[in-house]
C-alpha cells in the first residue's frame, strides 16, 4: 500500500480532516509521505499518542540522518534549529528546562494576570475606537500575544515586526529553502545581539526572562550566549502565534456556538475549562510531534522500528471518540483537562501556564467588553492557514 500524502484535506475548516477518524478506527499507525519528501509512521489514537510522546526513545533530534522533517530544510538550518528547545533530548533539554521553568510555573503566570488583563484591555480600547469592520487577527489576537512574551522574555515590543515577518516564512510550507534560512539568520542575529547588549550590562541584567537566565547562568555557568540567544529563539516563535491561532479559532467557535458563549458570558469563572475545550477542539498544532525511534517502540500491536520516524497528531487524538465522546461539539460541561494541544512528555510546552491566562483573559473580557461582537464574513469564506504548520486564520473580519 502507498503511503498516505500529508497533511490529509479538511472537510471542514474548524475540524480535523476527516480521515483521521477513520485511521484512529482501523490503523494505529499509518504511513505517510511528508511535504518534504520523507516518509514516517503517523500515529492518530490519543492512548498511542500519548505513550509514544512520553517515551524516553522518541527523540526529537533533527541531526538524525532519519528525522521525519515536516519541510525540507537545508543542513545550516537543522543544526540552527537542533539547539532550540523543542528539538534537544536529555540531558541538554534538561538543563535549559531548568533554567526557563521557574518563569513559567502556575505561580508566575497568575502573578502576570494584572499586567495581561491591561494590555488585553488597552488592545479592546483601541479596537472599539477604531474603524470596524476590523481584522481580528491584527487589532487584539496578533498584538496582544506579541506584547505578553515580548515583555516576559525581555524583547522590545517595537521590534515584533521582525519576528512576525520571519516567523511566516519559516512556518509556511511553501517558503524556499533559502528565504526559510535567510529568516532564520536574521531572527538568530537580532536575538544575538540583543542578549550580548544584556550581557554587557552594568549592573543587573534586568526583570525579565534573558535578565535572570543570564542571572542563573552566573552562578552555574552551563549556558554560553548562543545558547540563552537560542532559548530565547524557541520561546519568542512559540510564544505569540500559537496563542494568536487559538484566539482566532476560539473566537469564530464561541460566535458559532452561542449557547456556550452564553454560559461563559453568565460565569466567567467557567473560564478555565472553557479554555480547555477550546485548545481540544482547536488543537492549532498539526503535526504536534516530529520524532525519530531510537529503539524499537510498541504502538498497539504494531511496532516502530528503531530509525523510523514518526509524526504524532494531537489534533486526532483531541478528537479521539474513546476519551473525547461527540468530539465535534464544544462542551463547556467536558472535562477537557486531559487534552494533549500542549504536548506530553518532557517537550510539553513549558510556556502552558501563561497561555492559558492569555486565553481565559481575553475570552472573558472580549465578549463582556464587546457583546455585539459578530464575524463580518461567513466562515466557510474566512482564510484559513492550510499551508502553515500552525492553524489557524489569516483574517478574521468581525464588527460589532
Amino acid at each position: 500500500m502507498e503511503p498516505l500524502a500529508y497533511p490529509m484535506p479538511r472537510s471542514c475548516p474548524m475540524r480535523p480532516p476527516d480521515q483521521y477518524a477513520e485511521l484512529r478506527a482501523g490503523a494505529p499507525l499509518a504511513e505517510i509521505t511528508l511535504p518534504s519528501g520523507r516518509t514516517a509512521w503517523l500515529i492518530t489514537r490519543y492512548e498511542h499518542v500519548r505513550r509514544f510522546l512520553a517515551d524516553r526513545n522518541a527523540s526529537t533530534n533533527r541531526l538524525h540522518p532519519n528525522f521525519p522533517f515536516y519541510l525540507p530544510l537545508s543542513r545550516k538550518l537543522r543544526e540552527d534549529v537542533n539547539a532550540s528547545l523543542m528539538s534537544l533530548d536529555p540531558p541538554e533539554h534538561t538543563v535549559l528546562t531548568r533554567m526557563v521553568i521557574p518563569e513559567f510555573t502556575h505561580k508566575r503566570a497568575q502573578q502576570l494576570r494584572p499586567r495581561v488583563q491591561k494590555i488585553v484591555d488597552e488592545h479592546i480600547t483601541m479596537m472599539l475606537d477604531g474603524d470596524r469592520p476590523t481584522d481580528l487577527v491584527e487589532t487584539l489576537c496578533r498584538p496582544i500575544t506579541s506584547q505578553v512574551i515580548c515583555e516576559v522574555i525581555g524583547v522590545p515590543y517595537h521590534d515584533r515586526d521582525l519576528f512576525h515577518s520571519t516567523s511566516k516564512v519559516m512556518a509556511d510550507r511553501n517558503s524556499s529553502s533559502d528565504d526559510r534560512d535567510k529568516a532564520d539568520a536574521m531572527l538568530r542575529e537580532y536575538l544575538s545581539d540583543l542578549v550580548a547588549a544584556k550581557l554587557n550590562e552594568d549592573g543587573e541584567p534586568g526583570d525579565h526572562l534573558i535578565g535572570r537566565v543570564i542571572a542563573r547562568n552566573r552562578e552555574k555557568g552551563v549556558l554560553g550566549p548562543d545558547d540563552i540567544s537560542a532559548l530565547c529563539l524557541s520561546l519568542l516563535t512559540a510564544g505569540h502565534e500559537t496563542t494568536a491561532n487559538v484566539i482566532s479559532l476560539g473566537t469564530v467557535l464561541l460566535l458559532e456556538n452561542p449557547e456556550q458563549l452564553a454560559a461563559l458570558r453568565a460565569d466567567p469563572a467557567r473560564a478555565p475549562g472553557a479554555v480547555e475545550e477550546i485548545l481540544r477542539h482547536t488543537s492549532i498544532t498539526d503535526p504536534s510531534g516530529l520524532r525519530v525511534a531510537l529503539a524499537d517502540i510498541e504502538v498497539g500491536d504494531m511496532m516502530i522500528k528503531k530509525g523510523d520516524g514518526v509524526v504524532v497528531s494531537t489534533a486526532a487524538a483531541n478528537w479521539d471518540e474513546s476519551v473525547f465522546p461527540h468530539p465535534e461539539k464544544l462542551d463547556f460541561d467536558r472535562d477537557a483537562r486531559q487534552q494533549l494541544a500542549f504536548g506530553h512528555g518532557i517537550h510539553r510546552c513549558v510556556a502552558q501556564n501563561l497561555a492559558r491566562v492569555e486565553l481565559e483573559v481575553v475570552f472573558t473580557t472580549l465578549f463582556a467588553r464587546v457583546p455585539g461582537l459578530r464575524l463580518a464574513a461567513p466562515v466557510e469564506e474566512l482564510s484559513f492557514k492550510d499551508g502553515s504548520l500552525l492553524y489557524g486564520i489569516h483574517n478574521l473580519p468581525v464588527t460589532w
